[in-house]
């Protein structure tokens, strides 16, 4: 299915970088010549309470923003949204277009026979990435979980490209950029757990790689095919 624009909504707890991953992912899209916004969305700013954070990429200029109710790809961060309820919206996937995507960070699966079948009658895809476990073979650390899910949501739907995405890490974590509040507290946090800047960017790099390698295998053999794209050039 090819869309005008794909509205991506990422549901995580404070201090994994749900954040950061939206604001790289709308920065690497803007960098395909794409528009795109992104914002937070979060009550406390601790760690592990709620937050979602929302990315809009499109083919044409985007005007809406704020809390994204209706999205047609939805990233679970953490599992203690689905098992503890620490979302904002309950279930985790309401609101869901038919046609989307789930993709959840998790070994094991999640989801009770309900909502599995609840899914399954809107056709949504489900798609499991172990990405803290990724994100910690790859980048030795799990402050690179947000990586794992930048590179599995752009491998399942091509929304962006690497090259815009390594960009966008350079642009993102090489140079000066002003973030605020808790998204600067990680970003150091990030900065700190490398010695060097070029280590950062390489092991982030690989690390989002690795996992848009294998989103990518799995919406080909499963046929999940979300873009974004004009229509009437692809019909």
């Amino acid at each position: 299915m090819i869309k005008k624009r794909l509205n991506i909504r990422m549901s995580g707890l404070g201090g994994q970088g749900a954040v950061t991953a939206a604001h790289v992912l709308a920065m690497a899209a803007n960098r395909d010549g794409k528009f795109s916004i992104s914002n937070p969305f979060f009550g406390a700013e601790k760690r592990m309470a709620p937050a979602e954070s929302y990315c809009r990429i499109g083919i044409e200029r985007i005007y809406d923003r704020g809390e994204l109710v209706f999205p047609d790809v939805i990233q679970v961060f953490h599992p203690q949204v689905i098992t503890m309820g620490k979302s904002y919206t309950m279930p985790f996937y309401s609101g869901v277009k038919e046609g989307g995507v789930v993709i959840i960070n998790s070994a094991q699966p999640l989801l009770s026979e309900e909502d599995i079948q609840r899914l399954k009658d809107l056709n949504v895809a489900v798609f499991y990435i172990a990405g803290t476990e990724l994100a910690i073979e790859v980048a030795g650390t799990e402050l690179s979980t947000n990586m794992a899910m930048i590179g599995s949501v752009s491998g399942i739907t091509k929304c962006v490209t690497m090259e815009a995405l390594d960009g966008a890490l350079q642009e993102r974590f090489g140079k000066k950029f002003v973030a605020s509040g808790g998204t600067a507290s990680l970003d150091e946090a990030i900065k700190k757990k490398f010695a060097k800047k070029e280590m950062l960017l390489a092991k982030n790099l690989a690390t989002v790689k690795r996992a848009y390698e294998i989103a990518s295998e799995w919406a080909a053999k499963n046929k999940v095919e979300l873009q974004v794209g004009n229509p009437a050039v692809a019909a």
